[in-house]
């Protein structure tokens, strides 16, 4: 039975590897036609190497975001409005969800757990239910086209709430009697003890909703009209002609599109221990 299980250990190992092929190929693709000329990838007629072209589509990409057909902002201009919109709406949902899971848990006020469970209901509503109300308030405080508006708006998580709320919960209450015998206050109990505590949490969370801003979509479509304000996932149709008659300059587009994917699988590959420890904690 022993051999017999040995001889067939091999078939998950190759489902997993024909399924990273699967998925690497077209990412692979994108990168050999991001360093070929436009006209070879609108023949059809695209290498399985790279070409001699790579430094020259991602200058232009990066620096000007515009060839013969098209006009779009540059890639390093989209890339920073992303970056700053992943970060803020990460480290915003982040903090807000720490304190309000620290004052549900730790203070006992009238009301407290009403006012937890009315955060947690938000998750029963659809987001488009609130992307009118939403934009008009953005649109009365003039928040458009800025980066408040890209960002405030969604800081709010009642996921992340519930997260933190369950893991402080499991808290020994001695721990904060001992602290405030030793002269701690809430804010010092909260920095001193509870962040270090929080930190796999922190890390795990960190990567999905930095990808969760990473990647927003519609919000941003909503928000912004200008192109100095646009963000990379929707910057780079900007890249594609309005014309039917016009071909696509699809090295400048697969240039972008490298660069876009960058990002992320930094923050995944740099905080993966802690993402994967945050993960498989016991206690939560």
């Amino acid at each position: 039975m022993i051999e017999s299980r040995s001889r067939t250990a091999w078939l998950p190992h190759l489902v997993l590897a024909l399924g990273v092929a699967v998925f690497v190929f077209p990412i692979y693709m994108a990168l050999i036609g991001s360093t070929h000329d436009a006209g070879i990838i609108g023949r059809g007629n695209l290498p399985l190497t790279p070409g001699g072209l790579a430094t020259e589509n991602y200058a232009q990409a990066w620096s000007q975001g515009s060839g013969i057909r098209v006009k779009a902002p540059p890639v390093s201009r989209m890339l920073l409005n992303s970056l700053v919109m992943a970060v803020i709406v990460a480290v915003g949902k982040i903090a807000v969800s720490v304190l309000s899971a620290y004052a549900v848990v730790f203070f006992h006020f009238p009301g407290r757990m009403f006012f937890f469970w009315m955060i947690f209901v938000t998750l029963m509503l659809p987001v488009p239910v609130r992307l009118v109300s939403t934009y008009e308030i953005v649109g009365t405080l003039g928040w458009l086209n800025s980066y408040q508006g890209l960002t405030i708006p969604l800081m709010a998580s009642a996921t992340a709430t519930f997260l933190f709320r369950q893991f402080y919960m499991t808290i020994p209450n001695e721990l904060a009697e001992a602290a405030q015998i030793d002269g701690a206050g809430p804010l010092r109990f909260l920095w001193s003890f509870l962040l270090p505590l929080s930190w796999a949490n922190i890390a795990a969370l960190f990567v999905v909703l930095f990808i969760y801003g990473w990647n927003e979509y519609f919000w941003p479509l909503l928000i912004t009209n200008t192109e100095s304000m646009r963000t990379v996932v929707i910057g780079l149709e900007r890249l594609i002609p309005r014309s039917g008659t016009e071909q696509p300059t699809w090295n400048l587009i697969m240039a972008g599109a490298m660069m876009a994917l960058l990002p992320p699988v930094a923050v995944i590959v740099f905080l993966q221990r802690w993402f994967v420890k945050g993960l498989v904690e016991s206690e939560k």
